[in-house]
C-alpha cells in the first residue's frame, strides 16, 4: 500500500521547519507557496535563511512577521508592481534590524538548486562574465578547467533543510503534478533534505496515473503533502484562479508604512487561524472575481498492448 503524506498546513510547518533552518519556497510568478509563508509567520519561526529565487511579497511578509535573518536570492519586488517596503528598510536602512542578503542571477539560483540536488561541489557557468554580481559576493568564484588554461565561474550547491512548494494537486503520497509556468520546484525539492508539497486539491492515483507526464515532483522526493485550496494568493495556480493583480498594487503603499504593514499582519495572518479562514474573510464575491474558465487540454492516448 502507498504511504499517506498528507498533513494540515499547520503540522507539515511544525514538524519540518525549525528555528535556524534553510527554507526554500519556490514558484515562478505562478503558484507561489503563499499560505505556507503565512503559517510560518503565524508559528513565529525565527532564524530563518529563505531561499527564494524571486523574493516578492511572501517574503516582505515574512520579514515583517520576524522569521527572516538572511535571504538568498537573484530578484527582489513586488512583481513589476511595485517596491517591498520591509526589504528595503532592512537593506538601507538596517531598520528595525539588518538582513543579511546573498545575492546571484537567476541563472546562479538554479544552478545552485542543481548542484544541490546533483550533490555536486559547485557547478559552472558563464554569465557573470561582465557582471559585477561577483564583486558583491564572495561565493561566486572562478576555477580552471582541467581540460583548458579557461577560468570559469561557479556557485555553491544550495541544500536547504526543507523546500516548500505549492502545485496545482498530488495524491496521497506526493506523487505532484504542475502546469502552465513552472520554475525550479522539482530542482528545489531534490536539493531539499525534507519537502513539503501544498496543493489545490489531493487527487485519487488514477488521476495522477492518467497524464503522468505532469508529475513533476514523484512521490519519493516528498516528505508531506498539504490541501490547501487557493493557498498561492495572491499569484495564481493555472486553471484554478487568477492572479490578484490589484494586491500587487496596493501592497507597495502597505509595506511602505510600518503601521500599516503592522496593521494588515494582525488581521490577515495572525487574525486568521489558518489559510481557509483567510480565503473565508475575503468572501464568495471576491473569489468569484478571481474565477477562471475552462481551457480543457485534448487527450492523449499512450497506448496499450492488446
Amino acid at each position: 500500500m502507498r504511504p499517506d503524506k498528507t498533513m494540515t498546513l499547520r503540522e507539515a510547518v511544525a514538524s519540518f521547519v525549525r528555528d535556524g533552518d534553510t527554507v526554500s519556497l519556490e514558484g515562478f510568478t505562478h503558484l507561489i507557496p503563499t499560505a505556507a509563508g503565512h503559517e510560518i509567520i503565524r508559528q513565529g519561526k525565527r532564524n530563518l535563511t529563505v531561499a527564494r529565487m524571486t523574493a516578492d511579497i511572501v517574503v516582505d511578509q515574512m520579514l515583517a512577521g520576524g522569521c527572516v535573518t538572511k535571504l538568498i536570492s537573484s530578484f527582489v519586488g513586488n512583481s513589476s508592481a511595485g517596491s517591498l517596503g520591509e526589504l528595503r528598510r532592512r537593506i538601507e536602512h538596517d531598520d528595525p534590524e539588518p538582513l543579511e542578503f546573498e545575492e546571484y542571477s537567476h541563472h546562479g539560483m538554479i544552478c545552485r538548486y542543481l548542484a544541490g540536488a546533483q550533490r555536486l561541489p559547485f557547478f559552472p557557468l558563464r554569465s557573470y562574465a561582465g557582471s559585477d554580481v561577483p564583486k558583491v559576493n564572495p561565493d561566486i568564484r572562478k576555477v580552471r578547467s582541467p581540460y583548458s588554461d579557461e577560468q570559469i565561474y561557479v556557485v555553491p550547491p544550495l541544500n536547504p533543510d526543507v523546500t516548500i512548494i505549492q502545485a496545482q494537486r498530488a495524491d496521497r503520497a506526493g506523487n505532484t503534478q504542475i502546469w502552465g509556468l513552472t520554475g525550479v520546484q522539482a530542482e528545489a525539492v531534490f536539493a531539499a533534505d525534507k519537502a513539503v508539497v501544498v496543493v489545490e486539491e489531493i487527487v485519487d492515483d488514477e488521476v495522477v496515473r492518467s497524464d503522468p507526464n505532469r508529475t513533476v515532483v514523484p512521490a519519493h522526493a516528498v516528505d508531506a503533502v498539504v490541501e490547501c485550496p487557493r493557498g498561492a494568493h495572491p499569484s495564481f495556480a493555472q486553471g484554478y484562479y487568477d492572479r490578484d493583480g490589484a494586491f500587487y498594487r496596493s501592497w507597495s503603499h502597505i509595506s511602505k508604512d510600518p503601521a500599516r504593514l503592522r496593521a494588515w499582519l494582525d488581521e490577515w495572518i495572525f487574525g486568521t487561524a489558518d489559510h481557509a479562514e483567510y480565503v473565508a474573510k475575503l468572501g464568495d464575491e471576491f473569489w468569484a472575481g478571481l474565477a477562471v474558465g475552462e481551457a480543457l487540454s485534448l487527450p492523449v492516448n499512450y497506448g496499450r498492448r492488446l
